[in-house]
């Protein structure tokens, strides 16, 4: 008889698109006007996903707009805007999946986060949002310069929570990131909606039906 999975220890969250819902076009509509070709044309243009990442891995904002401008200066304004008016890059919680962070707490399981995040954007965010209050512990990538789907930085994740991959649960909205948590030995489960998500957890005995 086959023995029964054991229920994960732990559950480490991603915030951006699980928790917390990102996405500079939330800005960028606004300042486009809602030309959502001519948005995605600029985003495209500048390269602001591999841009935006170097924040996350440690960048300061003020040297990445003034590398960005260099290079494109005829879109000066609308990068420098990405800085200045960043917390319009988030609409809000995700309040299905904060519930379900809140179930979970309720029912007393440990709850991490591990989050690509700019250290100084992160600061904002942490202080218009309470449920981040409920983690045992947050790494976000910007503090240790290293960002998702590295494999270091799960590993120092893993250190600094006195845990091991068997015992995590993960959950991200990313599949390369989910992937390489796989890789590592993690359970993890591939964020798609609130719905999904709550299923899954049911599924592994983590909620109660």
């Amino acid at each position: 008889m086959t023995p029964a999975a054991a229920v994960p220890r732990a559950i480490v969250f991603d915030f951006g698109g699980v928790l917390v819902d990102w996405n500079p076009r939330h800005l960028y509509r606004k300042l486009f006007r809602g030309d959502d070709r001519a948005m995605e044309r600029f985003l495209e243009e500048v390269g602001f996903t591999e841009w935006n990442l170097k924040q996350d891995m440690g960048r300061a904002f003020a040297d990445a707009v003034a590398e960005l401008t260099g290079r494109f200066p005829h879109h000066g304004d609308l990068i420098r805007a990405y800085d200045e008016r960043w917390e319009e890059s988030i609409a809000g919680p995700i309040p299905a999946s904060v519930e379900i962070l809140g179930q979970l707490k309720r029912a007393g399981r440990e709850l991490h986060g591990l989050s690509n995040w700019s250290s100084e954007k992160f600061a904002l965010a942490r202080g218009k949002f309470g449920f981040f209050e409920v983690f045992d512990s947050i790494l976000v990538s910007g503090d240790v310069k290293l960002a998702k789907p590295d494999p270091r930085i799960f590993a120092l994740f893993l250190q600094r929570a006195g845990l091991s991959a068997k015992e995590c649960l993960f959950i991200d909205d990313s599949a390369a990131n989910v992937a390489a948590a796989r890789l590592l030995g993690f359970e993890a489960i591939h964020f798609e909606s609130a719905a999904q998500l709550q299923d899954d957890l049911r599924r592994l005995k983590l909620l109660g039906t």
